[in-house]
């Protein structure tokens, strides 16, 4: 694919876990996000910031602060920017008796504390940062 032209790929669960937590963190993104399992492969574009996650199975993870249950695809991808990841694919949140599929995570510059969750249809949600933090 041209989209993965370019790419640093890391395969295996520590390594390609390390590379993800690595972009996240260098583009101040929560790596509490990356609550993954048994991961195969993780892909980076530096040039277009093409992000991608490749599990064993779908993992859902339930981020205690806020009482929300997220569901995450075998498959990942989206476009980081700073404090940014658009285009997002593979990622579900339970809202109310339906799975809203997350198009967009937006952590608010300057830093208010904030994330903000664009859901597929224009939905939006915002949550405390802390929230996703590693270990929630």
């Amino acid at each position: 694919m041209a989209e993965k032209e370019g790419a640093i790929v890391k395969q295996g669960h520590e390594e390609g876990l390390a590379l993800a937590v690595s972009v996240f963190e260098e583009f101040e993104i929560p790596t509490g996000l990356l609550p993954l399992e048994d991961v195969i492969e993780v892909g980076f574009v530096r040039s277009t910031g093409y992000l991608w996650v490749v599990q064993k199975k779908k993992v859902e993870h339930k981020f205690q602060l806020i009482s929300r249950l997220v569901s995450y695809d075998t498959e990942i991808t989206g476009y980081v920017e700073k404090k940014l990841v658009k285009q997002l694919k593979g990622v579900k949140a339970r809202e109310f008796l339906i799975w809203a599929t997350i198009t967009q995570i937006q952590v608010e510059e300057p830093p208010t504390g904030k994330i903000h969750f664009k859901a597929f249809g224009g939905l939006t949600k915002t949550f405390p940062v802390e929230a996703f933090a590693p270990g929630q």
